[in-house]
């Protein structure tokens, strides 16, 4: 076989392992814009090279766990500056993306395992608490504080988004099923897509575009925190009083 015939049957192979992921994606409903038209498809474009390459659904979210922690290692050990902020959030961007990437594999292959989603949950815990224990680090090794008190913002971040993803996590668990299938046939919200933009951790990796000045990098850290804390704060009620109530019929 020639080289041009070996590459269309590569390419024609990738394309349809691209539209099989498109006929099997997950529900937009509960999801922010950016994860739905920017993570998703890049993600689905990873799973499809992924396919092509033979690599099982674990070696992708291993990848997206080196991709991630070398962004993570790279805020704590780096001096800031812009270099690093554009290095950090291209790690951090494909790392996530990669992190879609496994789950789009897993059911492209016909579903996955229960050792794949825990290995995938793990990774994602250890991506939050990484990141802003590095943030601490950066803190306090490079940064010229106007206070000491900046010190706990990396501490209560990181305690706010690990009780948002172990909470949304814990109650998709506990949550009743419905038997109606009503809430999946509802179209996803628009307004709710944009809603949920500060907390979506694309738009977090951004942040760290920020690290060449870092007054402004403290900014947006910390406005992105007090988004975190308000959606756990409304979020901790909504899922109490979903797990309260009585069973669907």
């Amino acid at each position: 076989m020639t080289r041009t015939a070996e590459g269309d049957t590569e390419s024609a192979a990738f394309g349809a392992a691209l539209r099989r992921l498109r006929a099997a994606q997950k529900t937009a409903k509960g999801v922010s814009l950016y994860s739905r038209f920017v993570n998703r498809p890049l993600g689905r474009v990873l799973a499809a090279a992924a396919h092509r390459a033979g690599l099982t659904p674990n070696r992708v979210t291993l990848l997206s766990a080196a991709c991630s922690f070398s962004g993570v290692a790279a805020v704590a050990l780096v001096r800031p500056s812009w270099t690093l902020g554009v290095c950090v959030y291209a790690a951090l961007v494909v790392g996530f993306a990669l992190d879609s990437a496994d789950g789009q594999l897993a059911r492209l292959r016909g579903g996955g395992s229960p050792a794949g989603e825990w290995l995938d949950h793990v990774v994602d815990c250890a991506k939050i608490v990484g990141l802003h224990s590095a943030v601490l680090i950066s803190f306090h090794r490079f940064a010229d504080l106007p206070g000491q008190g900046w010190l706990l913002v990396p501490l209560g971040f990181q305690l706010v988004a690990v009780l948002l993803f172990f909470g949304g996590l814990l109650t998709d668990k506990l949550r009743p099923r419905r038997s109606d299938g009503g809430a999946a046939a509802r179209p996803p919200s628009p307004l709710r897509a944009v809603a949920l933009l500060p907390v979506d951790h694309g738009v977090f990796c951004a942040v760290f575009l920020l690290l060449g000045a870092p007054g402004a990098f403290r900014a947006g850290y910390a406005v992105l925190f007090a988004c975190y804390a308000l959606f756990l704060a409304a979020f901790a009620v909504k899922w109490f009083r979903e797990l309260s109530a009585p069973p669907p019929g």
